[in-house]
């Protein structure tokens, strides 16, 4: 056991390649997922549909009891948002073996988006591209992220029993007629808790929006820590950095 804990621990933690190509493999496996997580929301439910769900969700909780099985107090991690959204996942995927599955859950799913965040550092080293565009990268994920989970749970509330809401892509166009405070008015959501959704929705969304937009139309600059203030963002020519004179020796990034 103690072998197989140390194992575990090398691939999730450690720096060889071998850990960096499974760490790049567990992210290739949440965007797969997403993706049929989108795709399959729009589709019947057919036998394949059920064993696809069960297969992601027994390899979702392969990863999730692996990754308990090295953390030295496992029951810390059950205070952080995403491992429950980590449990949520799993019964949802698994739910056809006892039942109904809760769909909407499944969406969940993509905080576990927000965890790769951990591989930042590696995607910074082994693309330029990412470093050069992190914060616009990181903007995106966060927004589309609000957007997929609001989608769901304006679906889960108001399918059913209100006649403007009747597939995942009225659900859709609502959240992002809404976010974006354009209101055509011709889908709305009934009820007080459909109401306090249309303001988390419009308040959120806004301020991703803002966030988005900050980020893409702020003039570049390269992320490197000043050795003396810590200062994290300069000019791509800078020499000395602008908040404490420090000489700067910023790495040409066009040689790579």
């Amino acid at each position: 056991m103690a072998g197989l804990r140390q194992s575990l621990r090398e691939l999730y933690e450690g720096s060889s390649d071998r850990a960096h190509r499974f760490r790049y493999g567990l992210l290739a496996f949440d965007f797969a997922t997403l993706l049929f997580i989108i795709v399959s929301s729009f589709l019947p439910r057919p036998p394949l549909i059920e064993g696809i769900d069960v297969l992601i969700g027994v390899a979702v909780a392969a990863d999730f009891v692996s990754r308990l099985a090295i953390c030295p107090r496992p029951v810390r991690e059950f205070v952080r948002p995403t491992t429950w959204a980590d449990v949520a996942a799993i019964a949802s995927f698994l739910a056809p073996i006892v039942g109904e599955g809760a769909g909407f859950l499944r969406i969940l799913r993509t905080l576990r988006l927000l965890r790769t965040y951990q591989l930042l550092d590696r995607l910074r080293a082994d693309f330029p591209f990412f470093r050069r565009n992190e914060e616009v990268i990181i903007a995106v994920v966060n927004l589309a992220v609000f957007i997929f989970i609001m989608t769901s749970l304006v679906y889960a509330t108001q399918h059913g029993s209100n006649p403007n809401i009747g597939n995942y892509v009225d659900a859709l166009y609502f959240t992002v007629t809404s976010l974006t405070t354009t209101g055509y008015g011709d889908v709305t959501l009934q009820g007080t808790g459909g109401r306090l959704i249309s303001v988390v929705v419009m308040i959120c969304g806004v301020t991703l929006f803002l966030r988005l937009a900050q980020v893409l139309f702020r003039p570049y600059k390269v992320r490197f820590p000043c050795p003396a203030c810590g200062l994290q963002r300069h000019e791509p020519d800078a020499v000395h950095c602008k908040a404490c004179g420090t000489l700067l020796n910023i790495p040409d990034e066009g040689a790579d």
